[in-house]
Formats: structure tokens, C-alpha cells, sequence
């Protein structure tokens, strides 16, 4: 299996960056992980609802260039499916089961996903109802692959 985060934004703080790349060493085991970090557009203090969409549209368009057509598209997004990580490891493991052999997960920039983005995705999931920082949102994602996997792979893992 392929997994490919596409991911709007550098990851700045250290300890998030020690976080990914301790998730993305033990997914190693698992699948074959791609995290592609796109720069995220300079929103203005006070933009305008326009300027959003517009600085959105700019960073939805360098997504979709990374999208892949055989890949399912999981978009996180607020208004998206909430599941379990149970729930999460069954959708895993039925992708895989079914012939997608290539999963692409989106995390937007700050302002969220541009509607063309949306458009495009396959699924849309979300981790709550709460907005966490696009950054920290990456480890959180990976860790939940990584524990999908284990769980998949009849593998301890703390709940």
C-alpha cells in the first residue's frame, strides 16, 4: 500500500517535526509513505472572505497537482465523517481489500481546503469538531495510520 500525505505548510516547531518523523520510521513497516509538503499562501491580518477563498484556490491548485488519479482522496475536513480509529482501520483495510492501492491523504493550510479540493475527494474525514493547527494535525494523522496498522495487523497498540 502507498500512502501520500499532501500537506499545505512546513512543519516549524521541532517537536512536531520529531513527531512525523518518528511515525513516518514506524510506518516504514507497513507501507510505502510519501509526505509532500506544499507552501501554504501569506494570509493578511482581517482578509476578507474573497481573499480567502482566493489564497484557498492558490493552495488547492498546487494539491491537485499532487493528486493522482488512481489514488482515493481522504480530505480532512471539519464537516467530514467522523469515525473511530476502529472505524479508521476498517476503511484502511477495505481500500486495500477492494484494489486501492494508493491512498492520498489531503490536510489543507490554515483557512481549510479550496472547494475544488473537495470536489475531487473521495472521502472527507474529520477528527472533531474542534480545529487544531494544519501542523500539528500531520502527526496526529500519521500516529492514526500507524495505529490503523497495528490494529490491522492483529499488533498491540495502547488505546
Amino acid at each position: 500500500m502507498r500512502i501520500s500525505l499532501i500537506c499545505v505548510g512546513k512543519l516549524k516547531e521541532k517537536y512536531l517535526v520529531q513527531g512525523a518523523l518518528e511515525y513516518s520510521k514506524r510506518l516504514g513497516r507497513y507501507c510505502n509513505l510519501d509526505i509532500i509538503e506544499l507552501p501554504d499562501e501569506k494570509t493578511p491580518d482581517n482578509a476578507s472572505e474573497a481573499m480567502e477563498n482566493i489564497i484557498k484556490k492558490k493552495e488547492g491548485e498546487r494539491i491537485l497537482k499532487f493528486l493522482k488519479e488512481d489514488s482515493f482522496c481522504i480530505a480532512l475536513a471539519i464537516d467530514g465523517s467522523m469515525l473511530t480509529f476502529e472505524e479508521l482501520a476498517d476503511k484502511l483495510n477495505h481500500l486495500g481489500i477492494t484494489g486501492s492501492s494508493h491512498i492520498s491523504f489531503v490536510i489543507g493550510g490554515s483557512l481549510g481546503l479550496s472547494d475544488e479540493v473537495l470536489k475531487r475527494a473521495d472521502y472527507k474525514l474529520s477528527f472533531s469538531k474542534m480545529t487544531f493547527p494544519h501542523q500539528l494535525m500531520r502527526v496526529i494523522l500519521l500516529e492514526q495510520i500507524y495505529r490503523a496498522y497495528r490494529i490491522n495487523t492483529n499488533q498491540p497498540y495502547h488505546k
